[in-house]
């Protein structure tokens, strides 16, 4: 599929869409039919694809990125055409043969492997800029916003406390309005973190049977978190920048790099009313590394950043400080290699509650750890879906959410009763399998979600 002569499969193309229309779209352009003028070479694929006016599509898909071009009216990327032009080569191998780069594609290739080549190092890294030009206007900017996201922290303090006061039933009868103004004046406090925190906070009372006993759990850690702030002068300096992030400051990815093969585990999107976050998981096959790779976009945007699972890459990512330096920055830019895509060790399930434990211990904000779990089975439990150490000894439910998704047959028909290896997130609420591997296909990571 490039220089390399790397080839993605269907579902590691299907990966990369945007969103369920666009991958079914994609699928059905996935033939020769409607394509014209197909090659590939230099990194590149690149096709005319017939549609409803009288001139075709013209696509092209830089593979080292990945990076796409199409003069289609779509606003998304990659678009169906897209989509369809690396399903049709990952279907048919004669239908996208090794050509010259036609002139309409040229340019737009030439440029991006040149600014490629010209961008400074550093740039290309994606380090930050060498400090502020004015650090003592950044220090005071700095200490200005601290000062106000300690106003915000206190006053978030006497609101839960006039909660607990005032007894939990008054959550739900002061209904969403309250909790809206006050994580409108965390916005102002420039503290998001805690203003997303009394948002979920407003969430609860509606949200079903039990929800006195969710609420006091999520007062407790905002309460925490609070605190945290401001007697974070006094924090071990992990624990300090962990909590300086919780609050909605960002630190620049300052660790070292890591240059590894990368193994893409999985890569799903979550979306609210302002923003879309796309979460990337990565394995490196030689430090044992996971990192997580986060992208965003606007609201109904996907994020640009996209990488097929399953998939293995050459290339360097920057951690994060902080508790747990789970999440990183990818360096250079990313390059395919044909590796084997094995997957990464795993354990039982005991194991795997054991590091959810130790990364809590950590970080208390944490929603879920990633684990893989190995020779562990789906089997039907009286609360729903579990996976079950083959011995029987130990299971970890699935998360409502996991349960609802086309991912779970998935799930089962691969094992059809028999032990696997499953990746996948474990929180509070139960496990989240992202990706998993049979006996007979230990190279073949497939995607559950």
């Amino acid at each position: 599929m490039n220089a390399m002569g790397v080839r993605m499969t269907v579902d590691q193309v299907l990966a990369l869409a945007p969103d369920e229309a666009s991958r079914s779209a994609g699928s059905k352009l996935g033939t020769a039919g409607p394509w014209s003028g197909t090659g590939s070479g230099e990194g590149a694929v690149w096709g005319l694809c017939r549609g409803s006016g009288s001139a075709p599509y013209r696509t092209v898909v830089d593979t080292t990125g990945p990076a796409y071009l199409c003069d289609c009216p779509s606003r998304r990327s990659p678009c169906k055409h897209a989509l369809g032009l690396l399903v049709l080569q990952a279907t048919d191998g004669t239908a996208v043969e090794d050509a010259t780069v036609p002139e309409w594609a040229a340019p737009w290739l030439a440029a991006r492997r040149g600014r490629a080549e010209s961008a400074p190092l550093e740039t290309r890294a994606g380090a930050a800029p060498e400090g502020p030009a004015d650090p003592e206007a950044a220090r005071r900017r700095a200490e200005r916003r601290a000062a106000r996201i300690t106003s915000g922290a206190q006053e978030l303090e006497q609101r839960l406390a006039d909660l607990l006061r005032g007894g939990l039933a008054t959550a739900e009868q002061s209904g969403y309005g309250l909790w809206e103004e006050t994580a409108a004046r965390m916005v102002d406090a420039q503290a998001p973190g805690l203003a997303g925190r009394v948002r979920e906070l407003a969430s609860i009372p509606g949200s079903g049977p039990g929800w006195p006993v969710r609420l006091l759990e999520e007062c407790a850690l905002t309460h925490l978190l609070d605190r945290a702030w401001l007697a974070a002068d006094r924090l071990p300096a992990p624990f300090a920048t962990t909590v300086r992030t919780r609050v909605g400051l960002t630190a620049p990815a300052d660790g070292a790099p890591v240059r590894d093969h990368w193994l893409v585990l999985a890569q799903y999107d979550a979306a609210d009313a302002r923003l879309t976050t796309r979460r990337i998981w990565l394995h490196g096959t030689t430090s044992g590394r996971t990192a997580l790779l986060l992208s965003f976009g606007a609201a109904g945007r996907a994020p640009r950043l996209a990488l097929p699972v399953g998939a293995v890459f050459d290339g360097e990512v920057m951690p994060y400080a902080g508790s747990g330096r789970l999440r990183a920055e990818p360096g250079e830019p990313f390059v395919p290699v044909a590796a084997p895509a094995a997957a990464p060790p795993g354990g039982p399930v005991g194991a795997a509650l054991d590091a959810y434990g130790r990364a809590l211990g950590e970080d208390p904000w944490l929603d879920s750890w990633p684990v893989t779990l190995s020779e562990v089975v789906p089997a039907r439990a009286e609360y729903g879906w579990q996976l079950a150490d083959a011995d029987g000894r130990e299971a970890l439910p699935l998360t409502p959410t996991a349960q609802s998704r086309p991912g779970l047959w998935r799930l089962v028909a691969l094992s059809g009763g028999a032990p696997l290896t499953v990746f996948g997130e474990c929180g509070h609420r139960g496990f989240t399998p992202l990706a998993a591997w049979s006996p007979e296909a230990p190279g073949e990571t497939v995607p559950l979600i």
